[in-house]
Formats: C-alpha cells, sequence, structure tokens
C-alpha cells in the first residue's frame, strides 16, 4: 500500500510539473523584428504609488506617446513621470464597486485614438526592439488581442524562492493550445503587458466590462474569446522584464486577492492546479511515511526518488531568468508549504468576501 502511495504521488508531480513547463515553453516566442517600421501605438500605464518604478517604464518608450494614468498617488508618481516624458492623465474617482486599476486603464484608453493600445504596468521595463517586434507579430498574425509574459526578475530570496514555484503551479493547469485556441473557451492573460487593437477593444467595452473584476486579465481574455477577438498569448522573455513583488507581504498579498479567483474562472484549469497543489503538498507527509515504513530493497529507491522528484522537477523553473539561484532552486520544496499557506488565504477570501489589503486600498 505505501509503495503505491509512493508511486502515486511521484507519477503525479512528475507529471504536472512537466507539464506546466512544457505548457508554458509551447506559448510562442516573440523575438526582435527585423524590420524598423513606425507603428501607431500609444502606451498605457496605470500607476498608483509607484514613484520607484515609473522612469523605467516610460523611458522604455521614448518614441512613443506613453499615458500615465495617476491613480490617486500618496508619493511622487506624477512627477517622476511627467519628468521622464510621460503625458499625465488623472483617474477618476471610483464609481461604487470599481477597482483601481481597471478604471485607470479605461481612462488612459479614452485619451487615445492610436491603431493600437498597449496596457503596461509600472513595475515592467522593455527592450528598445519590443514594441516593434510586438506590433509587427500582431499584424503579421492579423490578431486584436496579443497578452505577454515576460522575463521576471527576482532580488530577494523570498522573490527567488516563492515567485518560480507560482508560475510552476499556474501553467500546472494551463493548456496553451487550448487558451490560444479561438474554439476553447479557456482562457489565459497577463495584465502586466497587453496589446489590443482600439477597435477591438471598443467593440468588446474594453476595461468598462471588468471594472470591478480583481483578475481583469484573464476577465478581458474571456470576454474576447466570446466574442469572437483573434487573441494569443505569447512569451518575451529576451524583450521584456517584470519584477513583480519585493518581499514576502507583497507576495502574500498580491496572489491572495489574485490566484483562488483566477481558478474559479477557469474551472477545469482550477481542478487540475488543485489536483497538483495536493499532490505537491503531500510530498513530505508520504516520503516521511516511507522513510518510518523502513528503508530495504525497493522501498528504498523509490523513497529515494520521491526525495529529489520535486527539486529536479521544478528545476527549469528556478534556472529561468537571468539571475538564476542554484541552491534555492535545491530549497524548492519548501516553497510548496509556504505557497500553500497563501493559496489557502486567497480561497477564504473569496470564499468569505474578505478583501485584500493592496497599494493602501482594500480590494
Amino acid at each position: 500500500m505505501i509503495e503505491v502511495l509512493v508511486f502515486v504521488v511521484c507519477f503525479g508531480i512528475v507529471f504536472f510539473l512537466l507539464k506546466s513547463w512544457f505548457n508554458y515553453r509551447a506559448l510562442p516566442e516573440i523575438t526582435s523584428a527585423l524590420s524598423s517600421t513606425t507603428h501607431d501605438v500609444t502606451v498605457i500605464i496605470p500607476a498608483r504609488n509607484e514613484a520607484g518604478n515609473i522612469a523605467r517604464a516610460v523611458r522604455s518608450f521614448p518614441a512613443s506617446d506613453v499615458i500615465v494614468v495617476d491613480d490617486h498617488s500618496t508619493d511622487a508618481t506624477k512627477q517622476v513621470a511627467l519628468a521622464n516624458g510621460g503625458r499625465i492623465v488623472d483617474a477618476p474617482p471610483l464609481l461604487p464597486g470599481a477597482l483601481g486599476k481597471p478604471s485607470a486603464c479605461l481612462a488612459g484608453a479614452r485619451e487615445a485614438d492610436s491603431e493600437w493600445l498597449l496596457f503596461i504596468d509600472a513595475d515592467t521595463w522593455y527592450e528598445p526592439a519590443f514594441l516593434n517586434s510586438l506590433v509587427q507579430y500582431a499584424e503579421t498574425c492579423n490578431l486584436d488581442f496579443l497578452s505577454v509574459f515576460l522575463d521576471s526578475t527576482h532580488n530577494t530570496v523570498m522573490e527567488k524562492l516563492l515567485l518560480p514555484y507560482a508560475f510552476a503551479l499556474y501553467f500546472a493547469g494551463v493548456s496553451a493550445r487550448a487558451v490560444n485556441n479561438r474554439n476553447s473557451l479557456e482562457a489565459l492573460a497577463n495584465g502586466q503587458c497587453m496589446l489590443f487593437r482600439r477597435t477591438a477593444y471598443e467593440r468588446i467595452g474594453g476595461h468598462g466590462v471588468v471594472l470591478n473584476s480583481v483578475i481583469e486579465d484573464v476577465m478581458l481574455a474571456r470576454i474576447g474569446k466570446l466574442k469572437g477577438l483573434r487573441m494569443r498569448s505569447v512569451r518575451a522573455e529576451s524583450l521584456g522584464h517584470v519584477r513583480m513583488y519585493d518581499s514576502l507581504r507583497s507576495i502574500w498579498q498580491g496572489f491572495q486577492k489574485n490566484s483562488f479567483r483566477f481558478l474559479l474562472v477557469n474551472p477545469w484549469t482550477g481542478v487540475q492546479v488543485v489536483v497538483a497543489s495536493i499532490l505537491l503538498t503531500s510530498w513530505l507527509p508520504v516520503l516521511l511515511v516511507a522513510w518510518s515504513a523502513g528503508l530495504r530493497g525497493r522501498m528504498a529507491i523509490e523513497a529515494l526518488v520521491l526525495a529529489v522528484t520535486p527539486s529536479v522537477c521544478l528545476l527549469p523553473w528556478y534556472l529561468r531568468g537571468k539571475n538564476p539561484s542554484r541552491w534555492i532552486a535545491a530549497s524548492s520544496p519548501v516553497a510548496i508549504y509556504i505557497f500553500q499557506l497563501i493559496a489557502l488565504d486567497g480561497m477564504f477570501s473569496a470564499l468569505t468576501g474578505r478583501k485584500a489589503n493592496w497599494k493602501g486600498r482594500r480590494v
């Protein structure tokens, strides 16, 4: 019985973690375009208390119209953005039930009359070839909506430990083929970087239809599919970068407000992520049971394989990016249990309606 349990947990971990990596890598990759054609694009950056990040984001697009929507910041976000070439738009007062980011995005879009709208987060930055390469890809493939996954930069120990595992778990339930198939309702989007053809954005109602959604990016992707937009999720790791969170507190708050709600929007994805999470969380208890049963013969080999399975299967996620840490990768099983606490907190928050603190607001 113990051998069967060890096999099931080991096989399940291998299956879901390899699935997550291959599905992530199966997303098409945007590379630097050869053409230097200038495109009609407005860059829109919703920003609330982003004085430390906004300059780098704005400077990524020196030849473009960059609208920074100041979302009632209490720091120098507006002044820094203006000094670095941004066009400032003040976010309107929030409507009842509306959230800050989608409201700011909508306000920025209303100020733009360009053919393309690029929505980016203030904590992202880009290589000079990014914008031209992205729009050229969209035009070549005749797309209305592109959602872009960026190179994720991790500086602190908690970032390096938790975020690769979080992405591995996130993609454990994702099918790259399904999310990029117009006939499938499975939706995936990354609100850090989204490109819309303006006419398509207006046709679906833009951010105006997701003003009360914490996961406005995934909801826009879902609505876009239902409305027949030609859309695709892609990677641009060599051309775009992001630092999502800078501390355990911000990681906890960020995933608390997003993670479980994303799973509710994509039920089949959610089921797979939950199963993967249960299998990964079972790793240590099953290993201890196998150990206590006595390590002899085949059981010793199975227990040894199980012991190293999470670290080995998570290795590609931990070595991804420009500053990988091998000792952090070896410690990756620790992330399983810390992140499980975050996920459970997010689940109870969503089910009970408990609000999360995010950038000085209760959302």
